[in-house]
């Protein structure tokens, strides 16, 4: 990433409210539409455009724009954003930038290479405030840190291309095993790991940039796989998709053939598993489930909800659409705790995340399981003032219910091609409500006499599921799944 500018200057304050922001003659290819932010902090020792913080965002406007070179775009009172309007921000002192998102590829407007940005300016906010901010600074392309061991897979996309109509590359990071160059023939099953939201591929194995972990007793070495999931409307979870497009059949026919192409795999179903963390594990599920042809095992840890009727404890389906605001009693519904306490309020989140505009984890959700309106963005799932749900938008929801998903297709052969592949792991304290979905696919697994393993682990959190002893475990389990179909050799 490009250097940040922490440079400021406290500005003399007049007039009325309103904030310019500027784009430099030929910083942009022509006209350029995206989403143009004014991020606000109280405290300087941060950028402002890194926000928002999930557990405690702070004030930030924004509006959708297309600008050329020279441009300039005004903000006044009116500007919407999170928590309301600018002409709403309380008097005090700020510390503000601007920033204008228009890159494809990262669901995090700070991260995405191209992206213009402000220097942070001191301000003491009136109300009554005339600032100009100019969009001088460019987010670099974070570097990959490349070894012989620790490798990037950049290939370009046809599937995703048509969609997009313009040129979309898939990346992933690849991790191979210390003993890889010691022969020129020894083949290597793989595991593909999908990150959770937010989380991105050239971050993932940097402690393995000298080959993979030291083998344990029963244990294979693999060839490691470390995909993402980013795309511009948050975490594509490797579902095709009306908004992210055919997201797992560029996975499936396009990656992972290129893949086996480039390494020395084992290119069988019986020597290629699939593992992730929340929105990484709702994703390598739904993989397993819908390509189980291709997988030879999941093992999920704290998926994101594979049952809509317990959707961070609200049932979707119900007769009278219920809010996700309130509960039936009238209260505040939380949306994720930590050691007791409430941390997020599902309306503030809500409204934080409809901030963003696109990028964020609710509206993530909706840019999968929703078809689009008529402008081409996805349709709501609820109503954004009293947060009722819209059983119309719900209605083509459920052809992503992973639960009902398996329903449907257990006696159409899905049994079989399942059998010995499904490991789900959740803590019963899930910091973001997300058990009481694993609840209701275990019964349905136990209903329909299924060897599936789903394990609840009492008290534990979605950040402190994945201890060491589980994860050698999950290690182990794939080297034993291995083993049954292939030699060690």
């Amino acid at each position: 990433m490009s250097c940040i500018a922490f440079a400021f200057s406290v500005l003399e304050l007049s007039a009325a409210p309103r904030v310019t922001i500027e784009i430099p003659e030929k910083a942009l290819n022509g006209p350029t539409s995206g989403r143009l932010y004014l991020f606000t902090s109280n405290n300087g020792d941060r950028p402002p455009y890194t926000g928002p913080n999930w557990f405690s965002p702070e004030p930030f406007y924004a509006i959708d724009v297309t600008i050329d070179s020279g441009g300039s775009v005004e903000f006044d009172g009116k500007a919407g954003g999170f928590p309301a309007t600018l002409g709403e921000l309380d008097k005090g002192k700020y510390f503000m930038q601007a920033l204008f998102d228009f890159d494809i590829y990262h669901s995090d407007h700070a991260k995405g290479a191209g992206n213009l940005y402000s220097e942070m300016q001191e301000i003491e906010w009136t109300g009554e405030n005339r600032l100009k901010f100019e969009l001088t600074e460019v987010i670099g392309e974070f570097p990959f840190v490349e070894t012989d061991y620790r490798q990037q897979v950049r290939l370009y996309s046809p599937r995703l291309a048509t969609f997009y109509n313009r040129e979309i590359v898939q990346k992933a990071t690849v991790v191979l095993p210390r003993s890889y160059y010691e022969t020129s023939d020894t083949r290597f099953p793989v595991i593909y790991t999908v990150s959770g939201f937010g989380g991105t591929h050239e971050t993932m194995g940097r402690s393995l940039s000298q080959g993979g972990p030291e083998t344990g007793e029963g244990e294979v070495e693999f060839i490691r796989v470390f995909l993402d999931g980013q795309c511009k409307w948050g975490h594509h979870v490797y579902a095709d998709s009306a908004k992210n497009g055919p997201r797992g059949a560029a996975l499936i026919k396009e990656l992972i053939p290129e893949v086996d192409r480039r390494y020395r795999t084992v290119s069988a179903p019986t020597a290629r598993f699939v593992t992730g963390h929340s929105s990484g594990g709702w994703s390598s599920l739904w993989l397993q489930v819908n390509y189980p042809d291709v997988f030879g095992g999941v093992w999920s840890t704290a998926p994101d909800p594979v049952d809509f009727r317990d959707y961070q404890e609200v049932d979707l389906y119900a007769k009278k659409p219920l809010s996700l605001y309130t509960n039936p009693e009238g209260k505040r519904r939380p949306l994720a705790r930590r050691n007791g306490q409430i941390m997020i309020w599902y309306e503030d989140f809500g409204r934080m995340d409809d901030g963003l505009g696109r990028g964020g984890q609710l509206k993530s959700f909706e840019a999968v399981f929703s078809p689009l309106d008529r402008q081409g963005k996805p349709l709501l799932m609820w109503e954004r003032d009293a947060g009722q749900v819209i059983p119309s938008t719900v209605k083509y929801w459920v052809e992503y219910d992973i639960n009902k998903l398996i329903e449907r297709r257990w006696d159409s052969g899905l049994s079989e091609k399942l059998k010995g592949k499904i490991n789900v792991f959740m803590g019963t304290m899930d910091t973001f409500y997300l058990e009481g979905a694993c609840e209701f696919l275990k019964k349905t697994m136990d209903d329909l006499d299924s060897d599936a393993v789903i394990e609840l682990h009492p008290d534990r959190d979605h950040f402190n599921l994945t201890t060491p002893d589980l994860m050698q475990r999950i290690r182990k389990e794939m080297s034993t799944a291995y083993l049954k179909h292939h030699s060690a050799e």
